[in-house]
């Protein structure tokens, strides 16, 4: 079939891709523009500010977890339609916090229906892609992230100017109404297995009439497999230091450069959403140099560059450092990730990558509930955010270094 006539695997991906446009582009990096304003308005501390990330990621971190079983034993449209639904909700409900405990509580239960949303749709590339091919797919997927970055970092500064001081509440109801849309397409055209529809993976040849289609090594309830690989466990550990140092630039980009640097907030977007371009293309291209160097080798360098644009954030204070810095992590900001969900889907095959994905995100999830509020309370302590972004580099150097040792896979499992 593959090559023969249109594969639905494509279908599936590119519906992926804007569900991860939705869950992770809308949902949680659109509030680094939305934070200071957010900030003024309710009067908030930088520790507060961080408090509001981390709560966001415990709910992330524990849907995630949940999520990627629930769609192994659910299907992955039913469980990323409803995530995204909660998510839409609870985005518009945001824009009438008045205090710091109804935000913390909206923004958890947004991280549910991120992590919901996002780890399911992370594995469907190894659900439907053979291995030679996976971490191109999973690629496309993950350039949702950086679209939907692009779209916040130039629609959410006009939104914010248009409504003035009641901006950033604006902002959440339109970012909201947009994650609605979203959750019913992926109803209405997301499929979790190629099975499902009597295909096979994309890359897999046809097999012959009437013979059953290759069985994975594990069924869909077998997830005690998962728990009794070490490299899994190791997996999950270099994710983490992804989760803890990505979080810091990302949570505090916009507060460095409004409040700290005096940047005018237009400018700030706008050097946000060239994060958000460049990074479209990001996971697929490193999706890619994984499939051919291997996946240690793809980490190991990704987190050598995203070390760099934390380190050139903060040691190069001004306008070329800034568009460096911005240049340099939006071409690598969703590499991990990518490789990470690819990894994964080597790990435990096709049929159990979302559980597998899920369980390494926790410890991915654990990162960035810990990054915003240790970032934020080094920034109140220091009044700098350069400390927090040197943390960063040293935690993202320290990930280069354990990628090394990532344990390469010669078969398919799945």
């Amino acid at each position: 079939m593959d090559g023969k006539r249109f594969h639905y695997g494509w279908v599936v991906i590119f519906t992926g891709l804007l569900v991860t446009i939705g869950a992770h582009g809308f949902g949680r990096m659109s509030y680094t523009l939305i934070l200071p304003p957010m900030k003024e308005g309710l009067s908030f501390t930088y520790a507060q500010q961080g408090l509001l990330g981390t709560g966001n990621f415990i709910g992330y971190l524990l849907m995630a977890f949940i999520g990627g079983f629930l769609a192994a034993r659910f299907g992955a449209r039913l469980v990323i339609a409803f995530s995204l639904l909660l998510m839409g909700v609870t985005l518009i409900l945001t824009g009438i916090s008045d205090t710091f405990g109804f935000a913390f509580a909206m923004r958890l239960l947004t991280g549910l229906g991120n992590g919901g949303a996002y780890v399911p749709a992370m594995a469907l590339g190894s659900a439907w892609f053979a291995m030679e091919r996976r971490g191109f797919a999973t690629g496309i997927v993950s350039a949702g992230i950086g679209g939907g970055t692009m779209i916040a970092g130039l629609v959410v500064p006009i939104i914010l100017q248009a409504y003035g001081s009641e901006g950033w509440r604006f902002a959440w109801y339109y970012l909201g109404g947009g994650v609605l849309v979203i959750s019913g397409v992926a109803g209405l055209l997301l499929r979790g297995r190629p099975e499902d529809l009597g295909l096979n993976q994309v890359g897999v040849k046809e097999v012959a009439q009437g013979s059953a289609a290759p069985k994975p090594a594990a069924g869909a309830l077998d997830w005690g497999l998962i728990y009794k690989m070490p490299a899994v466990w190791y997996l999950g550990v270099v994710y983490f230091l992804y989760g803890f140092s990505y979080v810091i630039y990302a949570t505090f980009f916009a507060a460095y450069l409004v409040q700290e640097m005096k940047i005018l907030p237009a400018e700030a977007g706008r050097l946000w959403a060239l994060v958000g371009g460049l990074s479209i293309f990001c996971g697929i291209i490193w999706g890619g140099l994984s499939d051919k160097l291997g996946r240690a080798k793809g980490a190991a360098l990704a987190y050598l560059v995203l070390g760099s644009s934390y380190a050139l954030f903060a040691l190069l204070p001004f306008s070329v450092g800034f568009y460096l810095s911005s240049v340099v992590f939006g071409l690598t900001a969703w590499s991990i990730p990518t490789i990470m969900a690819a990894t994964a889907g080597d790990y435990v095959g096709p049929r159990l990558a979302p559980a597998g994905l899920g369980f390494v995100t926790l410890f991915f999830g654990i990162g960035q509930a810990f990054g915003p509020y240790l970032g934020g309370y080094l920034a109140d302590v220091t009044g700098s955010f350069k400390g927090p972004f040197l943390l960063a580099c040293g935690i993202s150097l320290l990930g280069m270094v354990l990628s090394l040792g990532l344990k390469p896979i010669r078969n398919e499992h799945g």
